[in-house]
């Protein structure tokens, strides 16, 4: 598994790394379970999220998946940031939060991203 807890400014994040799998769906996959029974496993509302999606296509292939993966989680995280999104994979971004209703903020910059959660 690549994703893995790191702290920024004193808060917990969990980094789901789906970096630079490009057109692996299986990978995603695989990536995808892991990272579910870790949040799971937590609080409800209380996980911080960070999703990176870089050099990853995102078809409609993965998005059952992702789908499915978000409607299960939805309840144990408080909020998610995603980096990597842009054009197609950001409308299909939009569709997957407007499907589990679990909203997504994006980010060009992990830094950025980071500091957005670690607001209170």
């Amino acid at each position: 598994m690549r994703s893995k807890w790191i702290e920024h400014k004193g808060k917990k994040i969990f980094y789901q790394d789906f970096s630079a799998l490009f057109f692996n769906v299986q990978a995603v996959k695989d990536e995808l379970a892991a990272v579910q029974e870790i949040v799971l496993k937590e609080p409800m509302n209380s996980v911080l999220v960070l999703s990176n999606f870089k050099d990853t296509e995102i078809s409609a292939t993965l998005m059952s998946a992702l789908n499915d993966a978000s409607a299960r989680t939805k309840d144990h995280v408080q909020k998610t940031a995603v980096v990597g999104v842009t054009g197609f994979k950001r409308t299909l971004g939009d569709m997957l939060s407007r499907l589990t209703g679990q909203p997504l903020k994006y980010f060009a910059y992990e830094e950025e991203a980071k500091d957005w959660l670690a607001e209170d």
